[in-house]
């Protein structure tokens, strides 16, 4: 049996976290149910855009790991970038979060 939770799960968690600490979380994109990767999209109070996933580590954790920045001066090519990974993979969930703080919102994420 694996030990990893189902994605709707986790994705619901995360949304649960987030209001818990004060910001707001909402699914962009729904991915395959069980099994899907998660992308979580970061910002506060709209700015500073940036894009976690998780990343397998040789300790056999997979921790969320900051993968891309919005440059201001080319915002499209954040967005592009997020549908160009759905196309690749439909199963891909992509969760948006509005939160204060967020490096300590994804230290509380399990690994």
């Amino acid at each position: 049996m694996s030990e990893r939770l189902p994605a709707h799960l986790e994705i619901s968690s995360m949304i649960r976290l987030a209001e818990t600490n004060g910001g707001f979380a909402m699914v962009l994109a729904k991915g395959e149910r069980d099994a899907g990767t998660i992308l979580i999209v970061s910002m506060f109070r709209g700015e500073d855009t940036r894009l976690y996933e998780r990343m397998p580590q040789l300790d056999g954790t997979r921790p969320f790991v900051l993968t891309k920045s919005q440059d201001i001066e080319k915002p499209k090519e954040f967005d592009e970038y997020i549908s160009r990974r759905r196309s690749q993979d439909p199963d891909i969930w992509v969760l948006e979060v509005d939160i204060d703080n967020l490096e300590r919102f994804i230290a509380l994420l399990p690994k």
